[in-house]
């Protein structure tokens, strides 16, 4: 299939690009010494609890996956985490998220369940991320001023994510004219794309479901509550480790204000692993709390890294462990 190979070399290159523009913003009039100074005189004994946090998330981001998968099959919460590590893995490589293409491949290869209807789930798991971020920004602007880009950000996230769910609905409850109009749309693809289209579309179908048990909403509330307090936790532990509280006299929601503002470049598709974006975020964020651009900067790297490198590793174990070479991680890539 020639049009999708040329379109994830696009996608590639176009994401490198805007990891590079951004590496560029980070880096413009950043004293580096300071920086180094920064990195140097950091507690990285406090990297283990943060570790610990870190894998503590993953998990607790497996078992509110299960339970989305539930209504259309079941999944182990291990075989579950092992799928999302390796589409986090993927995504420190390829643009776009296309990780998450991968994971709902793994997952339904490993649990016989098809992949474009654990998709829908992975869809909906973003959903609610964003759903979650935009009840933290709304929290963080009793305590904070948000500086008006980042409200706009959050007002077109929410009329994004409405709008999705706006139209999974409607697709669900127009099924058949839902694919007849994917049909004509279809119609400027090669024969075969369009069989696969018009077949992957079905099946996501299948996935947008209501969850299995009443019980299981409340549950889904609360794991959410848990994973983004961890995503919290790590912010605030790496701020003991910089002694950013001591110097910069940070307040206790300079980690929710550096969380809604850095997760924007994990919610919105950018460069592979978020390279440049989530830096100069996290950056800004700092900044508003006066802490000086190098320090702030050697900060996004740290945090960056124990962000990314532990499921970057697992998923390579996972990878080993079920013997699946990248050679079929790229085909499945492709083929999605």
């Amino acid at each position: 299939m020639q049009w999708k190979r040329a379109r994830a070399k696009w996608q590639a290159l176009a994401g490198v690009a805007l990891g590079l523009l951004f590496i560029f913003l980070a880096f413009r009039r950043v004293d580096l010494r300071q920086m180094l100074r920064a990195l140097g005189g950091a507690d990285y004994v406090l990297l283990l609890p943060v570790l610990a946090v870190v894998v503590l998330g993953l998990l607790l981001r497996s078992l509110r996956w299960k339970f989305l998968l539930a209504p259309i099959g079941e999944a182990s919460t291990a075989s579950l985490f092992a799928s999302l590590n390796i589409g986090y893995m993927a995504n420190t490589a390829l643009p776009a998220h296309l990780g998450e293409i991968l994971r709902a491949w793994h997952a339904g290869r490993k649990n016989g369940i098809s992949a474009g209807s654990v998709f829908a789930t992975v869809v909906i798991e973003r959903m609610l991320d964003v759903l979650s971020l935009l009840l933290l920004l709304a929290l963080a602007l009793l305590v904070f001023p948000f500086p008006s880009w980042v409200r706009h950000s959050g007002a077109l996230m929410l009329f994004l994510v409405v709008a999705a769910g706006l139209l999974l609905a409607w697709m669900k409850k127009n099924k058949d004219r839902a694919l007849a109009l994917c049909g004509r749309l279809r119609r400027i693809l090669p024969h075969s794309a369009s069989a696969f289209v018009g077949k992957m579309l079905e099946q996501f179908l299948r996935g947008v479901a209501p969850l299995k048990r009443r019980s299981h909403y409340p549950a889904v509330a609360f794991l959410s509550i848990l994973i983004w307090a961890s995503y919290a936790l790590i912010l605030q532990l790496l701020f003991h480790a910089f002694d950013f509280v001591h110097a910069y006299r940070l307040p206790w929601s300079a980690a929710l204000v550096a969380m809604v503002i850095t997760t924007i470049s994990v919610v919105v598709p950018s460069s592979p692993g978020y390279v440049g974006s989530f830096h100069l975020l996290c950056q800004l964020s700092l900044g508003l709390f006066a802490v000086p651009r190098g320090p702030a900067l050697s900060y996004a790297f740290v945090l960056h890294a124990v962000s990314v490198f532990p499921p970057f590793f697992l998923g390579l174990f996972f990878l080993a462990r079920d013997r699946i070479s990248l050679r079929s991680l790229r085909k499945a890539e492709i083929h999605a």
